[in-house]
């Protein structure tokens, strides 16, 4: 009796390509939605979950993301030291200040899987807070994020 076989990427085969992300005036999770598609490698007949599929994603001018609503103000992050008494609150707006591409790599960090997968498939994002990137020599394609 003959059964077919699901087909498995390996890693050696899948072929990468680098794409380019202008966040101005996106929304930012429904931005990092699509990067994190992007970066697993869903949008790809050969994606294999256990197998980092995926593309590299450029995003710049991640200063120039918004959020809806009052979540300017409204949205806090939140951080422990592990001691008693440690937790550390910072508002959106604050981190928006100080250090745009942090707000947006949290983001799509918080979508991608919680192991080693998920840690390879994020170093394949680069976060920029404004227009430039030194990545010109891969050639990257545009990307059209629907709003």
């Amino acid at each position: 009796m003959l059964t077919k076989s699901t087909a498995v990427a390996k890693p050696a085969e899948i072929e990468r390509k680098w794409y380019v992300v202008d966040a101005e005036g996106l929304t930012l999770g429904r931005m990092a939605t699509q990067v994190a598609t992007i970066l697993r490698g869903k949008h790809k007949p050969c994606y294999t979950p256990h197998v980092d599929t995926g593309d590299f994603v450029i995003i710049i001018n991640a200063d120039k993301v918004v959020l809806t609503g009052k979540k300017l103000d409204q949205k806090i992050y939140y951080r422990h030291s592990g001691y008693p008494g440690g937790l550390k609150a910072t508002k959106y707006r604050h981190l928006m200040e100080k250090k745009p591409a942090f707000v947006v790599e949290k983001a799509v960090r918080g979508m991608l899987p919680k192991n080693t997968l998920g840690r390879q498939m994020y170093r394949k994002l680069k976060v920029y807070a404004g227009s430039e990137h030194p990545h010109q020599a891969q050639k990257p394609e545009k990307l059209e994020i629907k709003a």
